[in-house]
């Protein structure tokens, strides 16, 4: 009996591996022996993929280092194994079964001759999970997936409930160190959080030692995992291959082991989970519980993301960045109710963008958009230490606590200057300063029409910019 005609008999996904175990107990590369035809499309996941043959390399079509060890253990410990893991969005059941053919080993073979061992693998595959394939754990890994899963849910507040997640984590894997990176792709944004809570500063500084962005670093280590969610390394030449600028940093930091876990939410990265020198010894068990910890942590992580896009789309404006009405109305509301504390001194301007109408007439909205986009960069650089809003339309609020008449007078002067240093932005502007006792309605009010007295100026020395004077012709 040949191979191929053996395992066409099994009903299922089925391939079968070998591997050579040397005499000073190494192993060869694992080789890929047979697929049936349930299972053929395998061979073509890879577009570049060789033509198969019994004994190809099994990395000519893919190569995932945890499969590898799965396959390594079962064949030489003749063990069945079997794995449930989320693979980019698909839930993959494994079986590993040891395999002692009939076409082994002829007689006379030397005794010293390195000895093959077989590991048939049968896959089932489904876009859903399946709670009861998720339950057959041990139950050191479903205390493990337990604890963190309440760490995720003790508070209310996602930092910390990352903070604690990041500390069960650790000491589940007997690391030295552990955290979790959030990755938000839609605003190319990261947080690095660690058990002592988010970790602004070691994030610069971290990706600075890399002259990597914080996101171009989560690229680097998608792409180190080669597609695969997980790298679980007992030593880091793999690193050294895959990224020799992240090595020579693991290797600074005294880092001899390191696990990097994709996290994923409908096939979209969202984290990951980094842990170093961590007990090798629980390699097979942290696996398994990281298997099923990332599939909660995703949801947690992707919910946040949500909630923190709804809020930003509420309270900024998208197309300057500043914050929008909405937020102003609701400053203002805390602060005439006493919600918010009343500052001792305020400054309070009123900023319209000159021209705006005209450009919208002439050159189009996208041209008038730009023009937005500009003016509230230079309102960034002249009140960037303050609250600054688009009140609507062409209009920008400022209200400045605790600022003195002078300084207000100072910033309203550097917006000015920086405005007629550009060739299309003009702002009017109308500011008020109050202390003591106020009602910030009223400075409202007049701030509101000192800019309309400074705008109906400026139009009386450009009355070409005048949209209402052009359509009177």
């Amino acid at each position: 009996m040949d191979i191929q005609s053996w395992i066409e008999g099994i009903n299922g996904l089925a391939s079968l591996y070998a591997f050579d175990i040397l005499p000073d107990g190494s192993y060869s590369e694992i080789r890929l022996m047979g697929v049936n035809q349930q299972n053929v499309s395998m061979l073509h996941m890879k577009p570049d993929a060789p033509e198969f043959y019994p004994g190809i390399p099994y990395r000519s079509y893919w190569m995932d280092l945890n499969f590898e060890s799965f396959v390594y253990q079962c064949g030489s410990k003749e063990q069945p194994l079997y794995s449930y893991v989320n693979a980019r969005g698909i839930w993959l059941k494994g079986f590993y079964l040891p395999i002692r053919p009939v076409w082994d080993m002829p007689a006379g073979t030397a005794a010293d001759a390195p000895k093959t061992a077989y590991c048939l693998y049968l896959i089932t595959y489904s876009d859903q999970v399946e709670t009861d394939s998720m339950a057959h754990k041990s139950s050191e890994v479903a205390n493990a997936v337990m604890d963190i899963s309440i760490k995720l849910h003790e508070t209310p507040d996602f930092h910390q409930a990352m903070a604690l997640t990041a500390a069960q984590i650790k000491s589940f894997c007997g690391a030295e160190r552990c955290s979790l990176y959030i990755v938000d792709k839609s605003s190319r944004q990261c947080a690095f959080i660690n058990e002592n809570g988010l970790q602004k500063e070691y994030l610069k500084n971290f990706c600075a030692e890399m002259e990597r962005t914080p996101f171009e670093l989560a690229e680097a280590w998608e792409a180190d995992l080669a597609l695969s969610d997980c790298l679980l390394l007992e030593d880091l030449h793999v690193i050294e291959e895959r990224d020799p600028v992240w090595y020579r940093s693991l290797c600074s930091y005294g880092i001899r082991n390191i696990i990097l876990y994709a996290i994923r939410y409908n096939q979209v990265l969202v984290g990951f989970i980094w842990a170093a020198n961590y007990d090798a010894e629980k390699r097979m068990r942290i696996k398994e519980t990281l298997e099923l910890s990332t599939f909660l942590i995703s949801a947690v992580i992707s919910n946040y993301q949500l909630v923190t896009r709804l809020e930003l789309r509420s309270t900024v404006d998208i197309l300057t960045g500043v914050s929008n009405r909405n937020a102003m109305n609701d400053r203002v509301d805390r602060l005439v109710s006493g919600a918010d504390k009343a500052p001792e001194t305020i400054g309070i301007g009123f900023a319209d963008l000159n021209g705006l109408k005209s450009i919208n007439d002439t050159e189009g909205h996208d041209a008038g958009d730009k023009l937005l986009v500009r003016a509230g960069s230079l309102l960034k650089l002249a009140f960037g230490d303050y609250e600054i809003y688009r009140a609507g339309g062409d209009e920008f609020v400022l209200l400045c606590p605790d600022i003195t008449e002078e300084q207000m007078q100072a910033q309203v002067q550097q917006l000015r200057s920086l405005a007629d240093s550009t060739p299309d932005v003009s702002f009017a502007v109308g500011s008020v300063h109050a202390a003591g006792e106020y009602d910030i309605r009223k400075l409202m009010h007049t701030a509101d029409e000192l800019m309309y007295k400074d705008k109906q100026e400026y139009y009386r020395l450009h009355p070409e910019k005048d949209r209402r004077t052009q359509n009177k012709r």
